[in-house]
């Protein structure tokens, strides 16, 4: 197995050991913004989810299959925004079709997932650590699921905090952010558990 770790190893640690959004702090943008209410942030949860898993599929056989015999590896930037662009347009469409209100809902932020960039850490990071498919994907998946995990935990909190009293001075984005660094520090440590 050339030392690499099994893909259930890498999936678990991809959700709470190495989370990309608290570990990596890829993704803010959308996951400050999104996670006032619980219900828009499982809907881009769940977006951001396929998107990660479908596209560290086809980044790894556009990687694997076409610019490494090619010798174009440095086309993969470019190669894999192109595939994460295509398949955030297919989940809107999808969406804007089967659930217009949550479609409505996310606005401006479902399209942004294309610009995620968490989305294309995963495909780079799966390229630097030489992860075999089932492994990427694994990953893929693994660290939607980590960052859909991390937006919902937020939006629930918020959501508990509309009802609390918070210092005027930290209101809005100063409680999000001490949050969020609260939340970080807890899975921050545990790093080191499981290499990946």
């Amino acid at each position: 197995m050339n030392g690499q770790p099994s893909a259930i190893t890498v999936f678990i640690a991809s959700i709470i050991i190495n989370n990309i959004l608290l570990t990596n702090f890829l993704g803010m943008c959308s996951y400050l913004s999104i996670s006032k209410s619980v219900r828009p942030a499982a809907g881009l949860g769940m977006a951001v989810v396929f998107v990660m898993t479908i596209t560290s599929a086809l980044n790894y056989l556009v990687y694997d299959l076409v610019l490494l015999p090619l010798g174009l590896e440095y086309l993969r930037f470019i190669a894999f925004i192109v595939v994460i662009a295509a398949t955030v347009q297919l989940v809107e469409m999808v969406m804007e079709k089967y659930t217009p209100g949550l479609y409505y809902l996310l606005g401006i932020f479902l399209p942004l997932i294309a610009v995620n960039c968490a989305i294309l850490g995963v495909s780079l990071f799966m390229v630097i650590r030489q992860y075999s498919f089932v492994t990427s994907v694994a990953y893929g998946a693994g660290s939607g699921l980590g960052w859909a995990l991390a937006i919902i935990a937020l939006a629930g909190l918020r959501e508990k905090m509309k009802r609390s009293r918070v210092h005027p001075a930290l209101e809005g984005p100063g409680i999000t952010l001490i949050i969020t660094g609260i939340m970080a520090l807890a899975f921050i440590g545990f790093s080191g558990m499981v290499p990946v």
